[in-house]
């Protein structure tokens, strides 16, 4: 779902990260390996401006047969998610939070992705929007 492309450069003895989808996410690594390693952060904190903006996220273009993905970290899929389904009915976080329950800074966390919120979180709220969460081992 949020799985975005990445487009690997050689420069000058490292390896440049870029998104198309996500200009924001920006990183870079010794070799290869680390470079992606590095990409789940800067992808996260890329994603995080926009939901900071509350702007739509960007969708995932179509990769290259080549091209490798990444993706934020299964807690962060979760909390994107919750703030998708948000955004696409049209509800702000004030109703979020009275749908719940909750007060403001609760659903400011929530989709803080540097906070470690809980599933339990997640998950109430992805029900009070008709949605569900799945976890999957693959």
């Amino acid at each position: 779902m949020f799985d975005y492309p990445v487009t690997l450069t050689p420069d000058n003895g490292t390896v440049l990260v870029t998104f198309v989808d996500v200009p924001e996410a920006i990183t870079f690594g010794r070799d290869k390996e680390e470079a992606l390693l590095n990409a789940v952060d800067a992808l996260e904190t890329g994603l995080s401006f926009y939901v900071d903006a509350r702007k739509p996220l960007p969708t995932p273009s179509q990769p290259s047969s080549r091209q490798k993905t990444v993706r934020p970290s299964a807690l962060e899929c979760a909390k994107l998610g919750v703030y998708q389904a948000m955004t696409e009915q049209g509800i702000k976080k004030a109703e979020l939070a009275r749908r719940l329950g909750w007060h403001m800074p609760q659903v400011d966390r929530l989709f803080d992705l540097r906070h470690a919120s809980k599933l339990d979180q997640i998950e109430a709220a992805a029900n009070v929007l008709g949605k569900h969460v799945y976890v999957q081992i693959a």
